[in-house]
């Protein structure tokens, strides 16, 4: 695929990665221009990539201005932004959401989109622009920078990593915003920590924090109400659309009795039958301890990971982006045996969720089918026959659940707060010195915050195709609706963030090249198996399954020993790496 990302992005491949280093330090006396825009679903921290951004534009430029595009790319599109000022952003400082300036999924796509963003970046004379978005808003980031760059304009683009999915990520952006946030839940001290306006950053954290402390604080309640009941499974569908990362940080927070990770059930290649007798042996095994209750965790994106799924869902993306389905169900005829023994195997419910519920390029929305759902009634069903068999004498009570949206606008852990402060002084950074095209990134987020380090990688070096519409999208002038998207990330590792703290004014961006790096395969980042976060939680699945070692851990903390912590999956990473 290299080649044909090259031909897409003939005006960015193969630019450096950028690192900062002691330097000569850039002009203070130059103003900026600089458009802001957040883009996709909300994820705990976004509003201190904003303020990151504005703060560098403020101790570092004399006489820049910052503007937001209200509702995300449709600002860019339709020119409607407010300027941003000091007592505009004060307000939404360490808070959740995006309702600062408001977020959006519109994406620009076509030659009049892309007309209209160059119109808006000529209007307001931008110097930079900065997309803060997942990997399909990180690649129009991409798009946009290889357009302003393709047709002479000034305007650079910088893009910040944000999903609460955790799978924007590799060695050098080892998380994105929002991820720690999701799998917590928190409560609300009377006074949250505040990102300052100095150079000093406060503690790191990262979304990613925000949203497992949210997830497994209800996780945790549930387990509580499990044990105090006796009579319920609970089956738990957690955000996570193309990877397991929320559910194995999850998983390994708070003990549930089973847990199924997608790449697991990718690798082996196992089937729904598998799954649901995996589920099954133990419900019975729990039965006759005289546990007829559970916790049981699933990832959101599960059904697409099971190799006969994905079959299924890549024909019915085939068939549907040109046919329509008939009552008579002659589409079905175009399926293979397999697939349509499958599609009938399956509950009425997900069949008409297979067919109907389509995203706007024509794929399959894994994360509306309700998998939690699915898997009670085939685990209610082989338990029934198992009983007739009489194999079986428990009773079985399932309860279903999707821990999502809930996690997506919690006030962000202080490791969330302080790296999104982090990624948006480093954008800034990257603009003034007249960078386009990179992602923000921010490293070595084991260490004291004044060892971080901070830079930025080519978006290109992220890219592979996807097929979208029954499509392969490789060149922009013979699909230009339908562009690559981001996949895995390979950013290297930077400078030691307290240059950036203690010696601004001697600070310089420089380049360095590594060569061109060969784009990834993967869509999203899934997490190696056997990587270290896996390998501990198999080493403790089976004790979890028949034993009740659930762990409640509680609501966010702002202050105290716990405030600071790191969550698992990163901290095994690091370990892993050191």
């Amino acid at each position: 695929m290299t080649d044909e990302i090259a031909k897409l992005f003939p005006n960015l491949f193969g630019q450096p990665s950028a690192t900062l280093v002691p330097g000569e330090g850039l002009k203070k006396d130059q103003g900026l221009r600089i458009g802001v825009v957040l883009s996709g679903g909300q994820a705990p921290g976004g509003h201190n990539v904003i303020s990151g951004i504005f703060d560098y534009l403020q101790e570092c430029t004399t006489g820049s201005t910052m503007y937001g595009f209200k509702g995300g790319p449709a600002g860019i599109m339709n020119c409607k932004y407010v300027e941003l000022t000091s007592e505009f952003i004060l307000p939404f400082r360490n808070q959740g959401g995006f309702h600062m300036i408001c977020s959006g999924r519109d994406k620009i796509e076509t030659p009049e989109q892309f007309k209209q963003a160059d119109e808006t970046a000529s209007k307001l004379e931008l110097d930079g622009l900065v997309v803060i978005g997942g990997d399909d808003s990180n690649t129009n980031a991409c798009l946009l920078a290889e357009n302003f760059r393709g047709k002479k304009l000034k305007t650079r683009v910088i893009g910040c990593p944000k999903t609460i999915d955790g799978d924007l990520k590799c060695k050098e952006v080892p998380t994105s915003f929002g991820f720690d946030t999701a799998c917590k839940v928190m409560t609300v001290p009377s006074s949250a920590p505040c990102v300052f306006n100095s150079m000093w950053f406060p503690p790191l954290t990262t979304i990613y924090k925000i949203l497992i402390q949210i997830y497994a604080e209800m996780i945790g309640n549930v387990m509580i109400d499990a044990r105090s009941t006796g009579k319920y499974y609970h089956f738990v569908r957690l955000m996570g659309r193309a990877a397991s990362h929320i559910t194995l940080e999850c998983a390994l927070q708070t003990h549930p009795n089973i847990t199924i990770i997608g790449e697991e059930v990718a690798l082996k290649k196992l089937t729904l039958k598998n799954v649901t007798d995996y589920i099954t042996d133990i419900i019975c095994k729990r039965a006759e301890r005289g546990f007829n209750y559970g916790i049981i965790l699933i990832p959101e994106g599960l059904i697409d990971f099971i190799p006969e799924v994905q079959q299924l869902i890549g024909e019915l993306n085939e068939i549907l982006a040109h046919d329509v389905v008939d009552e008579g169900g002659q589409w079905k005829k175009k399926l293979r045996n397999q697939s349509q023994q499958l599609f009938d195997f399956l509950p009425q419910a997900i069949q008409e969720q297979l067919l109907l519920e389509r995203d706007p390029h024509g794929n399959v929305q894994v994360a509306k089918i309700e998998t939690e759902k699915m898997l009670i009634q085939m685990v209610d069903t082989e338990l029934e026959k198992r009983r007739q068999e009489h194999s079986y004498n428990g009773k079985f009570n399932g309860q279903s659940h999707f821990f999502g949206y809930e996690g997506r606008c919690g006030l962000p852990t202080n490791f969330d707060a302080n790296y999104c402060y982090a990624l948006g002084y480093g954008a800034g950074a990257l603009l003034h010195s007249g960078k386009t095209g990179l992602i923000s990134s921010v490293g070595n987020l084991g260490a004291p915050v004044e060892e971080w380090t901070v830079g930025g990688t080519a978006l290109t070096s992220l890219m592979d195709v996807e097929r979208r519409h029954g499509l392969l999208p490789l060149h922009l002038s013979h699909c230009p609706y339908y562009p690559p998207i981001i996949s895995g990330t390979a950013l290297v590792l930077l400078m030691p963030l307290r240059a950036l703290v203690l010696m601004w004014s001697s600070v310089t961006l420089v380049s360095f090249s590594f060569g061109p790096q060969k784009p990834k395969q993967i869509l999203s980042a899934s997490f190696e198996i056997p990587g270290a976060p896996f390998k501990k939680f198999a080493s403790l699945r089976d004790e979890w399954a028949l034993k009740n070692r659930y762990v409640s851990p509680g609501p966010v903390q702002f202050v105290g020993p716990t405030a600071n912590e790191i969550n698992h999956t990163l901290m095994l990473e690091l370990g892993a790496q050191a």
